[in-house]
């Protein structure tokens, strides 16, 4: 069984509770997941593992379309509410994605919308993860993760404060809870190059397919540029490689 440790964004999943579905950035689900079935060759009956998960909303709809998807997030709050009205197909627990211990169990992984890999980039731990999902990875099993892009939030993030030397966006924001009551939260998050990103999945035993310039609702096949707040990238787990 994995440990379980603390981590600063619990506080915001538990302030914000469902209000977290009502942000704009989680409008489009549907057209994400129409493309990542596309992009990873998703079929009935293939295991999926969702890293930080959140509330469910990716994988309730992946398990409507017969995929067999188990997420896992650090926040119980949000365990709790993926749980809630979970259809068929879809199971959650709370897990510390720096502590994976799943082998070689899943056709696919999905690790979206900064789901733990951007928000662990504290001593290295996003290296952690990504050895976490591999690890996770049948041969041959593929991956989607979305990340914060770097020359994006330099060029127009002027709402964050952007670390250059860990590549780290620091951004004090204001949440809401369902009943509308705000609180101010500090928000860190991990940028990265496409070049960052095929160098850390190279040393996590991955090889990098695809990365495309996105966003929220928006996934597709577009060349990486300045100019998307995200990229989103496709890998897959290579024979004799961890």
């Amino acid at each position: 069984m994995s440990e379980i440790g603390s981590h600063w964004f619990e506080g915001m999943a538990d302030h914000m509770g469902e209000a977290y579905l009502r942000y704009t950035f989680t409008m489009g689900t549907v057209q994400e997941v129409d493309h990542i079935v596309e992009a990873l060759n998703l079929t009935p009956g293939m295991r999926l593992l969702d890293v930080g998960c959140g509330p469910g909303r990716h994988a309730h709809e992946l398990a409507r379309r017969g995929v067999s998807v188990h997420g896992i997030d650090i926040s119980q709050t949000f365990v709790d509410l993926a749980t809630a009205g979970a259809p068929i197909g879809a199971t959650f627990e709370r897990m510390d994605a720096r502590a994976m211990t799943f082998e070689s169990e899943f056709d696919a992984v999905v690790c979206l919308c900064q789901g733990a890999f951007g928000l662990m980039t504290a001593n290295g731990h996003d290296k952690v993860v990504l050895h976490g999902i591999s690890a996770a990875l049948k041969v041959g099993g593929r991956l989607a993760l979305s990340a914060f892009n770097s020359y994006f939030a330099v060029k127009y993030h002027e709402a964050a404060s952007f670390n250059a030397d860990t590549g780290v966006a620091h951004e004090v924001t204001e949440i809401r809870n369902s009943v509308g009551q705000s609180k101010t939260a500090d928000l860190w998050t991990g940028c990265y190059t496409p070049r960052e990103l095929r160098l850390l999945m190279e040393e996590a035993g991955l090889t990098t397919d695809s990365i495309s310039s996105v966003e929220p609702g928006a996934y597709g096949y577009g060349e990486p540029t300045v100019e998307s707040p995200e990229y989103l990238l496709i890998a897959s787990k290579t024979p004799f490689r961890r």
